[in-house]
């Protein structure tokens, strides 16, 4: 089989994709999205990732479809940040009648934690991660001894009355205008709580707000390490394509 497969993200905003070299675990060439569309539908998003796929023709084989929903015996079970047409969708027989090339559709979130644990900011951690990815919402990947339980979903998670996301997401501190000190402190009750459930080595902390870690990191506390995420806004084009690789291995 190729070691060049195609990873896809799809998210509120946008849809990602990339070429993923698997056995090295990085990608080859450049990143490419575009916006998601609105109603995003499965009817709207397929046409958009089959013109992504057109663009990057040196991926064959297997393609990697990471959403942002529960994914259970390969069908969209929730929908939280797009349309709720697809819950119950079939993602991967979507893509095969699409692009007629296999595929394995898996949550968005444990996409990212596969590419941090396997070749990123969790590499050679035998104890309890907890990988979080700040944006839109809060997803959440947990890895012990680097296997992965699959569809966590901390960022619902009550806080104060509410789901987690609703109260400590990249996306609320845009809205409600939070300076660092102010985000972060709701993001400390947030990791306090996981803590005192899991008890992890080590929180990874990703999305695309990880690229500011040098802003807000030396206000995080925990009694865990915590770690920015190495992959940022790679990581579930990287890891989707890497679940691809081992689900076709």
């Amino acid at each position: 089989m190729t070691d060049k497969l195609l990873g896809i993200d799809v998210g509120g905003s946008s849809i990602k994709a990339g070429v993923v070299d698997v056995a090295a675990g990085k990608l080859l060439g450049e990143l490419i999205s575009a916006p998601t569309p609105r109603p995003s539908t499965p009817e709207a998003i397929m046409p958009v990732i089959a013109a992504l796929a057109d663009r990057l023709p040196a991926a064959q084989g297997r393609i990697g479809l990471a959403f942002p929903a529960v994914v259970k015996h390969g069908r969209a079970r929730t929908a939280a940040n797009v349309d709720h047409a697809w819950i119950g969708a079939d993602g991967a027989a979507l893509v095969r009648r699409l692009l007629n090339r296999p595929a394995l559709f898996l949550n968005d979130a444990d996409a990212a934690g596969l590419a941090e644990v396997r070749f990123g900011a969790g590499r050679g951690e035998a104890g309890t991660i907890i990988l979080l990815t700040f944006g839109t919402g809060i997803g959440s990947a947990l890895f012990t001894g680097g296997h992965l339980l699959p569809n966590s979903e901390f960022g619902h998670m009550e806080l104060n009355g509410m789901d987690a996301e609703k109260w400590a997401s990249a996306h609320v501190k845009t809205l409600e205008n939070l300076d660092w000190p102010a985000w972060i402190e709701r993001v400390n009750v947030y990791l306090e709580r996981l803590h005192a459930l899991f008890w992890p080595d080590l929180f990874i902390l990703g999305g695309a707000i990880s690229e500011r870690f040098a802003d807000f990191g030396p206000l995080l506390r925990s009694p865990a390490r915590i770690a920015p995420a190495q992959f940022t806004g790679q990581a579930g084009v990287v890891g989707a394509a890497l679940a691809a690789a081992e689900a076709g291995a």
